[in-house]
C-alpha cells in the first residue's frame, strides 16, 4: 500500500486508538471510509471524462480529414464548361416518324 506493513499499520491503529478513544474510532473510520469512496469515484469520473474528450477530439479529427479528402477528390480539374454542355433533347419534328401533314394516325377504339 503505501510501503506500510503490517506492523506499521498496527502501530497506527493502536495509537488511534489511545488518541481517539474506542467510542469514535469507528466513526472516524467509517467516515474515511466514505471519504475514500467518494474521492475514488470523484476520480473514475474525471478518467472517463478525459478519455470521452480524447475520443471525441479523435472523432473530429477522422471527419475533418475525411471532409478535405472529399473535397479533394471533389475538386480535380475544372472542366470547360463549353465542353460539357448536355445534348438538346430532338425536337418532336425530328424524333416522329415522317407523316405527310394531311394523313391522321388511326384512332383505336
Amino acid at each position: 500500500m503505501f510501503g506500510i506493513g503490517m506492523p506499521e499499520m498496527f502501530l497506527i491503529l493502536a495509537i488511534a486508538l489511545i488518541v481517539l478513544g474506542p467510542k469514535k474510532l469507528p466513526d472516524i473510520a467509517k467516515s474515511l471510509g466514505r471519504a475514500l469512496g467518494e474521492f475514488k469515484r470523484a476520480t473514475n469520473e474525471l478518467k472517463e471524462s478525459i478519455t470521452l474528450e480524447d475520443d471525441l477530439e479523435d472523432i473530429k479529427k477522422s471527419m475533418n480529414d475525411l471532409g478535405e479528402n472529399l473535397r479533394e477528390e471533389n475538386a480535380g480539374p475544372v472542366p470547360d464548361p463549353e465542353s460539357q454542355k448536355p445534348a438538346s433533347p430532338p425536337s418532336l419534328a425530328e424524333s416522329a416518324p415522317e407523316m405527310d401533314q394531311t394523313e391522321q394516325p388511326p384512332i383505336k377504339k
